[in-house]
């Protein structure tokens, strides 16, 4: 070796980079933290394929040879059911009234709170009749006039009949005095017409209310001139009793409708608020639309509500339940006990050896809370409400009481007044 090399420096160590050594530190943690959840993983997996207690299996949860699985029950229970139909409804007014002028002039006086109810009739406004007064009875004074010269003629062509008969008068005399006096009556006619418009003038400077319903928001105030020809109403009137609400329906639920109506039924309409918690009105369906929208494939439909809380408003969304029919006696499940699966609807059903058995039934309509069961199921058998993922068929179950308080948990103090018993340990 030569003397070079001897006294050439050895090469430096390789240093590691910070950040990798803190990426591995950070994945041995991980690692090392995870580590008993995996494996318990491992060995369920492991389990549930190499034994017997596998899903579907005999001894898997709820299986022959695996613990009984906790589950909440409901019966089957008999009674009346309503099958109803829902529908989005917009409330309607029956009638919309905007009111206007049917005279010009300025407004000089407003007898009305917005939002008041009034009758048909009621005094609203009133526009200065000065005016219309002042028409009324020159139209009057001209049609006083033209009676005087009509009974002044017709003295005239009395007097000319006698004096014809005597023979002392042309007959063109006569007949022209005859045709004054029809002259004088047409103009007393055409005079008493005008005297009627004036007074119709007069009065339409007193607006009135042409409906019964509930007052708007007030369009014009005092001392605006107005006139018959705004576009702007006075104020508006909607009819809200009674009220209507429209709604639609998919032509596919129209037979069901349609029979019960040929059939002389009157069919109940329910009207919900946004959320369905509070009934806001009842009332019956009035009418339905003579076609079906080919856009929407729907039905107009029509309710009639007498309204008399004043619940329902114009132009407001309520959710409309149509009655159709009511299934009586029918036996009703809770909605939570019915499962959904390739070939069908079925339900566990607890039997009295504490196993469930999976058996398929044919649920008809429902409520959200409540099934009516067409066939599949008896009355007063028990079907498993919570606990069914885990389930399998002929599994064991534990039914849970909602009314036994839970292990560990101190039961709840007896009412005054009664001794509480000691329930015996299981």
């Amino acid at each position: 070796m030569s003397e070079s090399n001897l006294n050439s420096p050895s090469p430096a160590p390789r240093r590691w980079p910070y950040w990798l050594l803190a990426v591995l530190v950070a994945v041995g943690l991980a690692a090392w933290w995870q580590w008993p959840a995996l494996s318990g993983a491992k060995v369920s997996a492991g389990a549930a394929a190499g034994r017997p207690g596998g899903p579907g299996g005999p001894g898997g949860p709820g299986g022959a040879f695996g613990g009984p699985v906790p589950v909440r029950v409901g019966e089957v229970k008999q009674g009346d059911f309503p099958v109803e139909l829902k529908a989005l409804g917009t409330v309607t007014a029956y009638n919309t009234v905007n009111v206007r002028s049917r005279v010009d002039g300025e407004l000089v006086k407003v007898l009305y709170r917005e939002g008041q109810q009034v009758k048909a009739g009621d005094l609203l406004a009133v526009i200065d009749p000065r005016l219309y007064e002042a028409a009324l009875k020159q139209a009057e004074g001209t049609l006083q006039q033209t009676r005087a010269q009509l009974r002044n003629a017709e003295i005239d062509l009395a007097r000319y009949k006698g004096l014809y008969a005597e023979d002392s008068v042309a007959k063109q005399t006569l007949d022209t005095q005859e045709a004054l006096v029809a002259q004088y009556q047409g103009t007393v006619r055409s005079n008493q017409a005008a005297v009627e418009q004036a007074r119709v003038n007069l009065e339409y400077t007193q607006v009135r209310a042409p409906i019964a319903g509930r007052l708007g928001l007030r369009q014009v105030d005092v001392g605006n001139l107005v006139s018959s020809g705004d576009t702007t109403p006075l104020v508006s009137i909607t009819q809200t009793l009674p009220i209507s609400v429209s709604f639609t329906l998919p032509e596919g639920e129209l037979p069901q409708v349609l029979e019960q109506l040929h059939a002389g039924q009157r069919l109940g309409v329910e009207a919900w608020d946004r959320s369905e918690r509070n009934r806001l009105a009842v009332g019956e369906l009035e009418s339905l639309d003579n076609q079906i929208d080919l856009t929407t494939g729907t039905v107009r439909l029509k309710a009639r509500f007498e309204n008399a809380e004043q619940r329902l408003f114009p132009n407001q969304f309520v959710n409309v339940r149509l009655r159709v029919t009511t299934r009586r006696q029918a036996l009703l499940a809770p909605a939570a006990a019915l499962q959904f699966g390739s070939q069908g609807t079925f339900v566990y059903v607890v039997g009295d050896d504490g196993k469930a058995q999976l058996r398929y039934v044919t649920a008809g309509p429902g409520d959200g809370t409540t099934t009516l069961i067409e066939q599949g199921l008896s009355l007063g058998e028990r079907l498993v409400l919570e606990g069914t993922d885990r389930l399998r068929d002929g599994g064991k179950v534990e039914v849970i009481d909602d009314s036994r308080p839970p292990a560990g948990e101190a039961p709840k103090p007896a009412p005054a007044g009664r001794p509480q018993t000691a329930k015996p340990s299981a």
